[in-house]
């Protein structure tokens, strides 16, 4: 099992306090894009897409008062990595289908709302789900995996646990549906930490708990610096601030070790948590077609 890179570790002892900082809501200048995403970047970028939203019936599921979130709406992003040696997707969000008649309301009170497509959003760069090397998710729920059927024809990297509860006995949240089609995808099944791209540049964490094989991406950037995308290793800043564990993870304890894992990493390298679902800090950040390089 591979560490997290040491070369990513930084000098400024302001930006170290940055990263370790309870309120990780960056608002960097993007980069705008002088050329299109099919032209090979000469360094590594990250597009931000709109999946989606989520509006929860109960902060309780999440272990939280409902006086102790200032919002009950969860963003829902996906992301694309650009390499030199490749393109990955992580996350894929709400599925597209879903935008035909949005919003829609769960048995569970949750809304789901989709207004752009991840399909339309990469053909706006010029991309097609088979220009996409790797597809990692962070988890299989349905809105991390409603598209995952798309990018059968690229390489699938998971986490061992996580694969076998897919296509096992997944309760909750799985919708074998919308990922079907990996079981015959090329896959690259993983037992811990993997370095994408072999250069330390992106690096995918195993943090297991909320699902069997939940994982975080590390991304190594110059602007805004290096990030860590957290998948739903924690839904809402309360849940870091506080620390507490939604009650449908699949493990409270492993969940836990793996905030004391991310937080411990977070802390030596300077990085940045970009919490996913936390629909304040999404708002500000750029999305596709401008980039973070």
């Amino acid at each position: 099992m591979s560490t997290w890179p040491h070369r990513c570790l930084v000098a400024s002892v302001v930006v170290l306090a940055i990263g370790c900082s309870g309120g990780d809501h960056p608002a960097p200048a993007a980069m705008s894009p002088s050329e299109s995403a099919s032209t090979e970047p000469a360094s590594v970028r990250l597009y931000v897409f709109d999946c989606g939203t989520l509006v929860v019936a109960d902060a309780g599921r999440f272990s939280l008062m409902p006086d102790e979130v200032s919002t009950l709406e969860l963003s829902v992003p996906c992301y694309l990595v650009e390499h030199p040696a490749g393109r990955m997707l992580w996350d894929a969000g709400l599925s597209d289908e879903l935008a035909e008649g949005s919003p829609h309301t769960q048995e569970n009170g949750t809304v789901t709302t989709v207004t752009r497509t991840l399909a339309a959003q990469l053909e706006e760069l010029g991309l097609t789900p088979s220009d996409v090397t790797y597809l990692a998710l962070s988890h299989m729920h349905y809105d991390h995996a409603g598209n995952a059927n798309l990018f059968a024809g690229s390489t699938w990297l998971v986490q061992r646990p996580e694969h076998e509860a897919a296509f096992g006995d997944a309760q909750g949240f799985f919708d074998r549906s919308l990922y079907n089609d990996l079981e015959s995808a090329e896959t690259v099944i993983l037992d811990g930490d993997h370095d994408v791209f072999g250069d330390g540049s992106v690096v995918i964490k195993s943090a297991p708990g909320h699902t069997p094989g939940h994982q975080v991406l590390f991304v190594n950037l110059s602007d805004p610096g290096p990030i860590v995308l957290s998948g739903d290793l924690y839904h809402f800043p309360e849940n870091r601030l506080l620390k507490r564990v939604p009650t449908f993870n699949y493990d409270e304890g492993q969940t836990l070790q793996s905030m004391d894992l991310v937080e411990d990493f977070l802390s030596e390298t300077g990085a940045r948590l970009w919490i996913e679902h936390d629909s304040a800090a999404y708002a500000r950040l750029e999305k596709s077609p401008l980039y973070y390089e």
